[in-house]
């Protein structure tokens, strides 16, 4: 019985590793964890360029108010 109990537990630990994913699903995989990551940079570069250009704008107004005041 132990050792029955020792095979099924071994055939059991086989066929999962079986079942794993194979080299065309990790390509395909880490191809979209690519694509997923470029998109996150790009995002990232868009806030970054809108928050910068609001600061520019600001700057801008803030000369634009101390001319007029100064004047």
């Amino acid at each position: 019985m132990k050792t029955l109990s020792q095979i099924l537990v071994i055939a059991g630990l086989a066929t999962m590793v079986a079942c794993g994913p194979n080299a065309e699903q990790l390509a395909e995989q880490a191809r979209l964890d690519s694509i997923r990551i470029a998109d996150s940079i790009a995002l990232v570069e868009a806030e970054q360029a809108r928050i910068q250009d609001s600061i520019n704008a600001a700057m801008a107004a803030d000369t634009t108010t101390l001319e007029v005041v100064v004047e």
